[in-house]
């Protein structure tokens, strides 16, 4: 492989080497070699993990942002259904 080539390698990967690492008894550089990765890839990836992990679990903002502007969306949509059925009723009976 070229010296200044960059490979890119999936979250998968990425946390599966990053899961063995953490719960091994090997050293980092063996679990580097085992899946052909740069001890300092897997010691950035470790250090990525360690400090985002607890986003996995606190929920994502923006998740919860969009869920509220769809709810809100919805609340508006079912006023003007209401609207147009009253106006539909009303221009009817005339």
């Amino acid at each position: 492989m070229p010296k200044n080539s960059k490979r890119s390698y999936s979250a998968q990967l990425k946390f599966q080497v990053v899961l063995e690492a953490l719960t091994s008894d090997k050293d980092d550089a063996e679990i580097a070699r085992a899946y052909d990765v740069h001890p300092v890839s897997l010691s950035k990836w470790k250090r990525q993990l360690l400090d985002s992990g607890a986003e996995v679990f606190s929920g994502n903002d923006a998740v919860k942002t969009y869920e509220s502007r769809l709810a809100d969306m919805e609340r508006l949509l079912g006023q003007k259904e209401v609207e147009l059925a009253l106006l539909k009723n009303f221009l009817g009976n005339r």
